[in-house]
């Protein structure tokens, strides 16, 4: 960095103009957006992807471009509030659809969702405070991959322009992404003129095959933001679900069309080795941190009696890059999540005392031990590398275990399960989320106080949106003909399984264990696998859950993503490539957020009874999905050009 450019930015820190009204509220309305548009993907795709570097990024344009201010504090407090929102989407959306897709609820409960995302997104930020210094800022082994690409983004942004060589804003292609991906979106969900998806099914040699494609650029976008072996992996589940196993079990003639019958094998028993799989990716992923994760518990609790004695600092220190939100709000606020919890369970479980302290108990105890876990791997390998997925399978697979052992079954033991593991996944996302933006703030000298209020506060505006969302994206599916959550576009993967866990402990069903059992073992097989690749250092590396999400998924959603990862390896391999694959990361964000917001606006639009126009039905299916790939390919084509433009230049 430039003499002048550190120059200014130490006078943007001097300035302290951070926690001002326009900073706030530009970070609370891109709270709500990034959150509707994290609701819609997750239930998608069963992924969502950290709203911290493009919130950065529109922090950053929208503050110089339009208000004329370039303070980098100011632009750190909109992406703190921005990401909460992300961050309590994939608490929400992995655990409280699975009382849709168990019976229990027909509809979503305002004030039950609500209030459970309120809470759980509350205690996230209020139990990771006093962790603050010794993950945030005393770790030497953590280096936070995504918080500091973050810091970078707004420090480029704060610079004069030029000054950062070879870099530009990036504004523009986060708002020409938005705009590409919510035209194409329009053109198939609406208008008609382009296909969902293409797909293909057929009996050959006594068994069932089929291929298809999502026609989705916010698929390919994904792809590309985790890159080939993340992409790979989860293509590589897919295959093994749809191209092995369902030819393999599909010995029966089916009594409809192939691809129906491929459907059915693969929503009846397929998908459940995908389940058995992802347990185990997740308590893996939790047991290969635990000593970095003992370590963390050993730091805090050395620090607690300081904590509780340090009056106006958690930490004890008097210093601004130190002070963290006063002990007795952090007390008060932490009491009144508790009595929230322990109100709502009580209504939810029909005003039984015992199962309501129970529940509230492993609620409280769960949070706090995952705190310290989501912190610590954030910290290890990013927010969009979370395995919050892992960590609450873990609380729900415990929870069930205390309700059995209280002798709790039937459907009190469902909702007291899977509003455990409601609050738990908020929690896990929201602390590892706050954890990420702390070390953006300690590096360009914010307040952690300043980003701790601005959390709270995206916290508060963002729980109230998520029902509605959810309602609008479930109603609008079904009246649109696609099932609605849980169906063939919002498959709804994690709550799927943990709606499936929840059944078997005390719905009385009986799952597929044999199923489940098989996929335990392909778990097994990878893990083994992986081991002369870690002994190698090598950089490709096996992990279990994306295969388990790959066969959790239907078949169609895994091949865009593996076109965006092999497009991400083509842009690596350019020359100059770390300027191409940030520009090309700023404008899957885009896409991903225009996807994703035209799919919540046209489920509104279906919700009201408006559905598709259809004026491609003169057109024959199998033109109209030649156009629709061509049109795919085009996007990939343009991403890989823009993305590099600029490098070829240089």
């Amino acid at each position: 960095m430039s003499n002048a450019s550190a120059n200014l930015q130490n006078d943007f820190q001097s300035s302290r103009r951070e926690l001002t009204a326009m900073s706030l509220t530009t970070g609370l309305v891109l709270s709500v957006v990034m959150g509707a548009a994290n609701v819609y993907l997750g239930l998608r795709v069963g992924m969502t992807v950290s709203a911290s570097i493009p919130a950065a990024v529109l922090a950053t344009g929208i503050l110089r471009g339009v208000f004329n201010r370039r303070s980098i504090l100011e632009a750190n407090i909109v992406q703190t509030s921005a990401s909460a929102g992300e961050s309590l989407a994939a608490g929400i959306i992995f655990t409280m659809p699975a009382l849709i897709l168990t019976g229990i609820w027909s509809e979503f409960d305002f004030w039950t969702t609500s209030l459970i995302a309120l809470s759980g997104g509350l205690l996230g930020i209020l139990m990771m405070i006093p962790m603050r210094r010794a993950i945030v800022v005393e770790s030497t082994d953590l280096k936070f991959p995504e918080g500091v690409a973050c810091a970078e983004v707004l420090k480029a942004g704060a610079a004069e322009e030029g000054e950062v060589e070879g870099e530009s804003l990036g504004t523009e292609l986060v708002f020409g992404g938005l705009i590409a991906g919510a035209a194409i979106k329009f053109c198939s969900g609406f208008l008609g003129l382009l296909k969902a998806s293409v797909e293909y099914g057929t009996r050959a040699g006594g068994r069932t095959w089929y291929f298809g494609m999502d026609v989705s650029p916010a698929l390919v976008a994904v792809g590309l933001i985790v890159g080939l072996p993340v992409a790979s992996q989860v293509f590589l589940g897919g295959a093994l679900g749809w191209y092995v196993l369902i030819p393999l079990f599909s010995a029966e003639p089916p009594e409809g069309p192939a691809v129906e019958h491929a459907f059915h094998l693969w929503s009846t028993e397929i998908r459940y080795v995908g389940v058995g799989a992802m347990i185990v990716g997740g308590l893996a992923a939790i047991w290969k941190v635990r000593h970095g994760i003992a370590a963390a518990f050993r730091e805090l609790f050395g620090k607690l009696q300081g904590v509780a004695s340090g009056g106006s600092s958690a930490d004890g220190d008097d210093d601004i890059a130190n002070l963290n939100l006063e002990f007795p709000y952090i007390v008060g606020l932490g009491v009144a999540c508790a009595a929230i919890v322990f109100g709502v369970y009580f209504v939810l479980l029909q005003r039984s005392l015992g199962i309501t302290v129970l529940a509230t108990l492993a609620a409280l105890l769960l949070s706090f031990f995952f705190t310290a876990v989501a912190s610590y791997i954030v910290g290890l390998v990013g927010n969009s590398n979370s395995p919050v997925s892992g960590m609450t399978i873990s609380a729900v697979l415990l929870t069930g275990l205390m309700l059995l052992a209280g002798r709790y079954e039937g459907e009190a033991g469902i909702l007291a399960m899977l509003g455990v593991a409601g609050v738990v996944c908020c929690v896990a996302c929201t602390a590892g989320d706050v954890c990420n933006d702390l070390k953006t703030g300690q590096l360009v000298g914010a307040s952690p106080r300043s980003q701790q209020i601005a959390q709270v506060l995206g916290v508060l505006v963002a729980a109230f949106i998520m029902a509605p969302v959810m309602t609008i994206l479930h109603e609008g599916s079904l009246n649109a003909g696609t099932g609605g959550i849980g169906g063939e576009e919002l498959v709804a993967p994690q709550a799927g399984l943990f709606a499936s866990l929840a059944k078997g402990f005390f719905g009385g069903e009986t799952l597929p264990w044999d199923m489940v059992g098989w996929g335990v073992g392909l778990a097994v097989l990878i893990l083994v696998a992986d081991i002369p690749l870690a002994l190698k250092n090598s950089s490709f590396r096996l992990h279990v859950m994306p295969v388990a999400v790959g066969i959790y998924l239907p078949a169609e959603l895994s091949v865009p993503i593996l076109l965006g990862g092999v497009l991400h390896w083509l842009i690596s391999r350019r020359p100059n490539s770390d300027g191409a694959v940030k520009r090309s990361v700023l404008l899957a964000s885009g896409i991903i957020a225009g996807e994703s917001l035209m799919g919540v606006g046209l489920g509104l639009l279906a919700f009201l009874g408006i559905t598709s126009l259809a004026l491609g039905g003169s057109i024959s299916p199998t033109v109209l999905g030649v156009i629709s790939v061509v049109v795919l390919l085009a996007v990939l084509v343009a991403t890989y050009v823009i993305s590099t433009r600029a490098s070829r230049n240089q």
